[in-house]
């Protein structure tokens, strides 16, 4: 009887433990509208990436997959990043040398 109240007691200390460390989660705004292709602060951070993907470039500057996309396009005709490879689903591309 004294092991199931002690199984009992020690279960109740996990849940009260896990209650304690499962603080919610702060929720950070995407904003749509992709950042200025133009702006030399934002290129300069980006040239110093090893590989731009959307997705690297969505959780860099806090934005959505898509805007991230049209960025990058942005910056392919612009001359600062260079296509390496792509498919229809995903482009990688790379900073291009200056």
């Amino acid at each position: 009887m004294e092991r199931m109240q002690e199984k009992r007691d020690s279960e109740d200390k996990t849940k009260e433990k896990r209650k304690e460390k499962s603080a919610p989660k702060e929720r950070r705004t995407i904003t749509v509208v992709a950042p200025d292709a133009k702006n030399e602060k934002i290129v300069n951070e980006v040239k110093k990436m090893n590989v731009l993907t959307p997705y690297a470039v969505a959780s860099r500057f806090n934005i959505r997959i898509s805007a991230a996309k049209d960025f990058l396009e942005q910056l392919e005709q612009n001359g600062a990043v260079q296509l390496v490879s792509g498919s229809h689903k995903i482009k990688i591309y790379k900073p291009a040398a200056a």
